[in-house]
C-alpha cells in the first residue's frame, strides 16, 4: 500500500509514519506537512533516508499540489489540522481555514482519484463534555470550543462524501494521546519541562477536569488497524480507559521527575473548558485492537524521552 500521510511531521502523524514503515515492510509513505510551529523534519529524523518514504513540504490547501500527491496513492490518512484549544479561543480562523477547507481540498482529490481509503483523523472533544457514562460513535456532535467545531465539521463533510460520492471514508476518534515528539505546548511535555527545571505548573481552575490518555504508539496500532481492516463508513472510538484528572497527570508527572508539589499553580479556568471525556471502544476493540501500555508506563517512557 502506498499511504498519503498529510500532516506526518506532527506529533502523532510522526510517531504513525514511523509505525508503518516499521510493521509493513512492503509499504511506501509520502509524507505532507507544511511544517508550521506544530511540525518538524526532525520528527522524522529515522525515515527520512529511508527509501520508502518520501517527504513534501506543502499544505493540505494547496489544491495542484494535493491533487499530484493524491493520484500516486492508494490511500490517505489526514493527520492534518490546527489542534490547540487556547489557540483556537484566541482566533478561529486558522482552523477554520485548515481543518474544516483543507479537509474540503483532500475529499475532492480523493474522489477525482478514485482512492482507495480516506482515514480522517479525529478527538473525542467532538462530542463535548459527558459528566457520567461514556460516549460511543452515535452519539451526536457538541462541541463545545472552536478547535472542536471545526474537527465535527471536517467529520460531517467527510462523513458527506461518503454518503454522497460513495468515497470510502472511515473516522477515528482518540481520546488525549501522549509521548515523544509531542510539541512543548501541551499539557504533559510542558508540564515535564518545567518540572525539570523548577518552574511553576500552571494547572486550569480547581484541576478536576477529567481526561483519558492513551500512549501514542497504542493509538497509531488502533488507527492502522482501522486503515486496514476497518468497515467503510464507520467511525471508531479509540480510547484507553485510563481516566485521570489534570491535577492527578501533574502530581504523576512531579513524582516521575523527582520535583515537589510546591510548584502546582493554579489558574484561571479555560473558557468553554469540558469537565469530562470518556469512550466506548467496543467497536475497535472488535477488530481485534487492545492498548499495551498503561498510563504509568507510557508516562515513564515520555518522561525519559523529554529529559534526554
Amino acid at each position: 500500500m502506498r499511504i498519503l500521510v498529510t500532516g506526518g511531521a506532527g506529533f502523532i502523524g510522526s510517531n504513525f509514519v514511523q509505525y508503518v514503515l516499521d510493521e509493513h515492510v512492503n509499504d511506501e509513505v509520502v509524507t505532507l506537512d507544511a511544517l508550521t510551529y506544530a511540525g518538524s523534519k526532525d520528527n522524522l529524523d529515522g525515515v527520512l533516508d529511508d527509501p520508502r518514504h518520501e517527504f513534501v513540504e506543502g499544505d493540505i490547501r494547496d489544491r495542484d499540489l494535493v491533487t499530484d500527491l493524491v493520484s500516486d496513492v492508494d490511500a490517505i490518512v489526514n493527520f492534518a489540522a490546527e489542534s490547540h484549544v487556547d489557540r483556537s479561543i484566541d482566533g478561529a480562523e486558522p482552523f477554520v481555514s485548515t481543518n474544516v477547507q483543507g479537509t474540503q481540498t483532500l475529499l475532492d482529490a480523493a474522489k477525482e482519484a478514485d482512492i482507495d481509503r480516506f482515514l480522517q483523523i479525529s478527538t473525542d472533544e467532538v462530542y463535548g463534555q459527558i459528566l457520567e457514562g461514556k460516549f460511543s460513535e452515535n452519539d451526536p456532535l457538541n462541541p463545545r470550543n472552536p478547535y472542536s467545531a471545526t474537527k465535527a465539521g471536517a467529520d460531517l463533510l467527510a462523513r458527506s462524501f461518503q454518503k454522497t460520492h460513495n468515497l470510502p471514508v472511515l473516522i477515528t476518534r482518540t481520546c488525549n494521546n501522549f509521548g515523544p515528539r509531542q510539541h512543548p505546548e501541551k499539557l504533559i511535555p510542558k508540564f515535564i519541562q518545567n518540572a525539570a527545571d523548577s518552574e511553576a505548573l500552571p494547572v486550569y481552575g480547581d484541576g478536576s477536569n477529567v481526561r483519558e490518555w492513551i500512549y501514542v504508539e497504542d493509538n497509531c496500532r488502533a488507527l492502522d488497524v482501522v486503515l486496514r481492516d476497518g468497515t467503510i463508513g464507520e467511525i471508531y472510538n479509540i480510547g484507553s480507559d485510563a481516566e485521570k484528572t489534570n491535577l492527578e497527570v501533574t502530581e504523576a508527572i512531579l513524582n516521575a521527575v523527582g520535583a515537589d508539589d510546591d510548584l502546582i499553580e493554579f489558574v484561571d479556568d479555560r473558557a468553554g473548558h469540558d469537565q469530562r471525556y470518556a469512550l466506548e471502544t467496543e467497536k475497535i476493540k472488535a477488530l481485534g485492537w487492545e492498548p499495551e501500555y498503561t498510563f504509568e508506563e507510557g508516562l515513564e517512557r515520555t518522561v525519559e524521552y523529554y529529559l534526554n
